[in-house]
């Protein structure tokens, strides 16, 4: 946890120093790390920013932020030591999402130009920075601990040590299979679907509408609101069937041919390409799934969860034959939580219909026929749900919680490695504290040096 928090406000150490060093004024430093100021302006920056972010400050700001930025410092110069770098594709595939991120929160680009009272390109710059220090610095430490080897009596001898009010609840967890399948849409709902995206396009082509007013009144994308923009991306970050259209358009003026993707139809207007990224527009509309389409399915799950508790096949089975949902047919239908990589769920993690419908089942149960959002096309789908197993909250133990454990047990050596590393680093650097900055008491030992 204190790793993921110093990274945090590492980022916004990063982006105080580059401010303070393109403004080039005559500042009041505060501490000194080898011939590298802190100024006491970067310190108050930094402070409203963790407060807007609304990240923890650990004790008083005024000690505890300059040591953070300090500490910064310090894995930044042995980065230049180990000379680690950063591909700039990297880097600017994640400014590319900040800045899409900020525009779709505030409006336009202008908008956020006059929030930051930066033009564009210097916004970019301000997090370019950020982002390539972060992993910078996460590459050190990656570097550093890289060597970890964790046996399971290390684990046990690690849980045995950890003192009662230090062992972790466990809130209730569930392990679930599904099978889904997709309606059948009719042909012409489809044909339908075509129809008004071809009138959009003729419409921009022969100059009558703009394509982001078509896309702000009748986009179902997200990027509607702002004119259907999705902001400069990489091929990796668009449908393949979106990306080979796009990346093949020449004319800002025209309009694409009509795209399916997974989500749904598009027509797709270029704005500007650099180099591997692209700016595009596009309008995304999806037919919709009747009543009576959502029936049948309902039908046909309820036929083969008969068949499944006859005994006529086994659920797995059914799932590896008529499952649609791609990310579950080929693992006999076993629900993975993204969030931890593992099969348990927490309840508030499953979507909602599924958390639902789990609730009244006891393990081995399977669902009645359930109607659901496919949370990655919005659209309705029919699934059957099965319970695995249920686990009750408790506090955590080796025989059920042995990866969270461990987890914690990784955790705690890679901070050790870190925090032994920061004192000899530390212990090795010129550090000059002011008059003013000395009375803290600091996380680390060694920055007020004592001969």
């Amino acid at each position: 946890m204190r790793i993921r928090t110093f990274l945090a406000v590492g980022a916004i150490c990063a982006v105080a120093i580059v401010t303070i060093a393109r403004n080039n004024i005559a500042e009041e430093v505060a501490w000194t790390i080898g011939d590298d100021p802190i100024y006491k302006s970067e310190i108050e920056q930094t402070y409203q920013d963790m407060l807007q972010d609304r990240l923890p400050i650990k004790g008083d700001p005024y000690c505890a932020i300059p040591e953070m930025m300090a500490i910064q410092r310090l894995y930044i110069h042995q980065a230049d030591i180990d000379t680690v770098t950063v591909p700039d594709a990297q880097v600017n595939q994640q400014v590319d999402g900040q800045i899409n991120f900020l525009i779709s929160n505030l409006g336009s680009k202008e908008k956020v130009e006059e929030y930051f009272r930066k033009s564009m390109p210097e916004i970019r710059e301000y997090y370019a920075d950020n982002i390539r220090n972060r992993y910078r610095v996460q590459q050190v430490q990656s570097n550093l601990t890289k060597n970890i080897k964790v046996t399971p009596s290390d684990v046990r001898r690690y849980f045995d040590k950890l003192p009662l009010d230090s062992i972790p609840g466990v809130p209730l967890n569930v392990e679930v299979q599904i099978i889904t399948i997709n309606p059948n849409i009719p042909r012409q709902e489809i044909e339908d679907v075509k129809a008004r995206l071809r009138d959009y396009a003729e419409r921009v082509n022969r100059g009558e509408s703009e394509f982001s007013t078509l896309a702000i009144l009748y986009s179902e994308a997200p990027e509607g609101a702002r004119g259907g923009e999705t902001g400069f991306v990489g091929r990796a970050m668009l449908a393949p069937e979106y990306a080979a259209v796009a990346f093949n358009l020449n004319d800002p003026k025209k309009v694409s041919k009509i795209v399916e993707t997974e989500y749904g139809y598009h027509i797709i207007q270029l704005i500007e390409k650099r180099g591997d990224r692209i700016n595009t527009r596009h309008i995304l509309l999806r037919p919709k799934v009747s009543d009576k389409d959502l029936t049948d399915a309902s039908v046909r799950l309820d036929s083969l969860r008969n068949d499944i508790l006859a005994g006529k096949a086994t659920f797995e089975e059914a799932a590896a034959v008529v499952s649609q949902d791609k990310d579950t047919r080929n693992s006999n239908g076993v629900m993975v939580n993204a969030e931890t990589g593992t099969t348990h769920f927490e309840m508030s993690q499953l979507p909602q219909e599924v958390a639902r419908a789990v609730a009244s089942l006891q393990p081995g149960e399977i669902s009645k026929p359930i109607i659901m959002k496919d949370p990655k096309r919005d659209r309705d789908i029919v699934a059957l749900v099965k319970l695995t197993n249920r686990i009750d909250a408790h506090r955590a133990n080796l025989r059920d919680d042995f990866q969270l454990i461990k987890g914690m047990y990784e955790n705690s050596t890679k901070q050790k490695i870190l925090s032994d590393w920061l004192e000899k680093k530390i212990a090795e650097t010129y550090v000059r504290i002011e008059d003013g900055w000395r009375g803290c008491e600091f996380e680390h030992k060694g920055w007020i040096k004592t001969n």
